[in-house]
């Protein structure tokens, strides 16, 4: 058999797709395994399925490439702690760096460096993730009770995350939200359209911060986490963030990557129910491509 294939024994039978994939490639996490059922990697019988997928014993899993992910000595750019406590941290990410392994991806993620500072008794475990080149504000767990803890909140809307970002364009309302299920393109299935492959239901909030020189600052909240949900979203309104070449955006103001900032997350859960709220400013390269907007 080959080494990306696998079968599904019967003794796996109702256990979800990505604890059981943790398991079956050698000792990955949960965590890791579903990077690589939401990066596409993974099929179950021919078909992709989400990570919260139930065996039912007997299936071939195939992963499209190697089942570990590669390790280098690349460290990659150093996240800093915005917050912690005994239960979890809030990280600031800087872009450039993966917050899971993935078919492609060479050096060393967000998980993996924290893996190496945590101390005994705890491992970091993603909440939620933000693209690579993504910065900003995420949540790491390190107990698996408290991830799923506030994945629950996630899911019910107890957790706030808001971003900001710079969309081409001028937007014709200062406040709406995109209402419109996203799934993986067809022949691009690192891609996120409206519609698409097996698409989910996708809210994204909005608000116009400042009108600008041909872009539009905008203030967005999440409703829904879907893989690239605000730049696909903003791409499918005809307002693609600057920057994001992926999404049709067209290069400006000196950016080398999407401008999309993770600036505020807001929440309460059982080990802190007097709230938690951390904001996080615009990075460097961010602040710089609007010092040049505003002063055309």
């Amino acid at each position: 058999m080959p080494p990306h294939e696998l079968v599904v024994p019967p003794g796996a039978a109702g256990e979800r797709l990505d604890t059981w994939l943790g398991q079956a490639i050698g000792g990955a996490s949960r965590s890791q395994a579903a990077g690589l059922i939401d990066a596409g990697a993974v099929r179950v019988d021919g078909e992709p399925r989400p990570k919260s997928h139930r065996l039912q014993g007997g299936e071939r899993v195939t992963v499209a490439e190697a089942q570990r992910p590669v390790e280098t000595s690349t460290a990659g750019p150093a996240p800093s702690v915005a917050w912690e406590n005994d239960d979890l941290l809030v990280i600031d990410k800087p872009a450039g760096l993966v917050v899971h392994p993935a078919p492609g991806h060479r050096g060393v993620t967000l998980v993996e460096r924290l893996a190496g500072e945590a101390g005994a008794g705890w491992k970091p475990l993603a909440v939620h993730r933000l693209d690579r080149d993504t910065s900003g504000l995420m949540l790491v767990a390190k107990r698996e009770d408290v991830r799923d803890e506030l994945q629950h909140l996630i899911r019910s809307r107890g957790l706030v995350r808001e971003y900001m970002a710079l969309a081409e364009g001028v937007l014709k309302s200062r406040s709406g939200t995109i209402d419109a299920p996203l799934g993986r393109g067809a022949r691009d299935r690192t891609r996120m359209v409206v519609g698409g492959t097996r698409p989910r239901a996708a809210r994204t909030h909005f608000e116009v911060e400042r009108f600008l020189d041909g872009f539009t600052l905008v203030r967005v909240r999440l409703e829904t986490g879907r893989t690239h949900q605000i730049r696909a979203h903003f791409a499918a309104i005809g307002h693609p963030l600057a920057g994001d070449r992926a999404y049709g955006g067209r290069p400006a103001l000196g950016l080398e990557r999407q401008f999309l900032h993770s600036a505020r997350v807001a929440f309460a859960y059982s080990g802190a129910p007097a709230g938690v709220e951390v904001t996080s400013p615009l990075p460097r390269d961010l602040r710089a491509a609007l010092d040049a907007v505003t002063s055309r």
